[in-house]
């Protein structure tokens, strides 16, 4: 078991959900010294766990975010919380929080109609092969847009579908709003707590650690084979000890152990224009069974 105070990217565990390419636009939300920030940027593939995009703006690692994307054929755009796993030459990993099931239905929906469109695209092999089986005595040529048309006609949604897809899109987008509306109350209240307002890096911070306590592996976490990273808010009091305390993600039996575990460290105090201040940073915790 090793705990380790920094976020890296390398260690991350494997993904659970694949990765699909995509290039739409991209808008991310962070907060600077409490003040909202657009930073617009593109989306390079998506997964219900995440994306991967290009950011016209500074992030860091562990910074929490809101982000917006509108997919492909989805009318309703994906609007979530997402934590800032690393960026490097304004590539950047965003991990969503709390991505709804809604939310999660309308990615897997896009994956299924790009696959559907993929296939659906006619190739040369498959023109020629509609070409011999066209009767001999129709004298309409082939084309490309003349068999999509004719696949596309196969499908049919009456009314009564019509009206209940309409229905559909409305409650997903009314859900959709409510949800990014509570995101962003969320991600406002996040905004520094300590006096100064001072937001500090977790590398700036991590360099000013004089103790710290590592973590003790629970017993139930370790027979149930439970690993991995705890994040945590942190407001550092201006003599250096840990003041309050925030989970943002992690299992809760390592979150607790982590948490116990932090608000012990003691870091030098961090001085600006001459006098040590209270400061907010993130710090991650990582659990390993060997």
């Amino acid at each position: 078991m090793s705990a380790a105070p920094s976020l890296a990217f390398e260690d991350a565990p494997r993904r659970a959900f694949p990765r699909h390419p995509i290039n739409v636009a991209l808008d991310v939300i962070a907060l600077r010294s409490g003040v909202p920030e657009n930073l617009p940027g593109r989306c390079t593939d998506i997964s219900e766990a995440g994306v991967g995009a290009v950011v016209a703006g500074e992030l860091s690692s562990g910074q929490q975010v809101a982000v917006e994307l509108r997919l492909p054929n989805v009318g309703v755009p994906v609007r979530a919380r997402a934590l800032v796993r690393y960026q490097s030459r304004l590539r950047c990993g965003l991990e969503f929080l709390g991505l709804s099931a809604d939310q999660r239905e309308m990615i897997r929906y896009w994956v299924y109609r790009s696959s559907m469109d993929t296939l659906a695209t006619p190739t040369a092999a498959a023109l020629d092969k509609e070409r011999k089986s066209e009767s001999p005595t129709t004298s309409e040529p082939v084309t490309a847009a003349s068999v999509t048309a004719k696949r596309s006609r196969r499908i049919h949604i009456g009314r009564r579908g019509l009206y209940l897809l309409l229905a559909g899109i409305l409650a997903l987008g009314a859900i959709g709003w409510w949800q990014w509306q509570r995101f962003w109350d969320e991600l406002e209240r996040r905004a520094p707590i300590g006096e100064s307002g001072l937001l500090v890096s977790p590398a700036a911070m991590d360099k000013r650690i004089v103790s710290k306590v590592d973590p003790l592996y629970p017993d139930a976490a370790r027979k149930a084979g439970t690993e991995g990273l705890v994040v945590l808010d942190a407001v550092i009091a201006p003599d250096g000890t840990v003041k309050h305390l925030r989970t943002v993600s992690g299992p809760d039996l390592l979150a607790r152990s982590a948490t116990q575990a932090v608000q012990f460290w003691k870091y030098e105090p961090f001085v600006s224009s001459g006098q040590a201040v209270e400061v907010e940073t993130t710090i991650a915790v990582e659990f390993r069974l060997n």
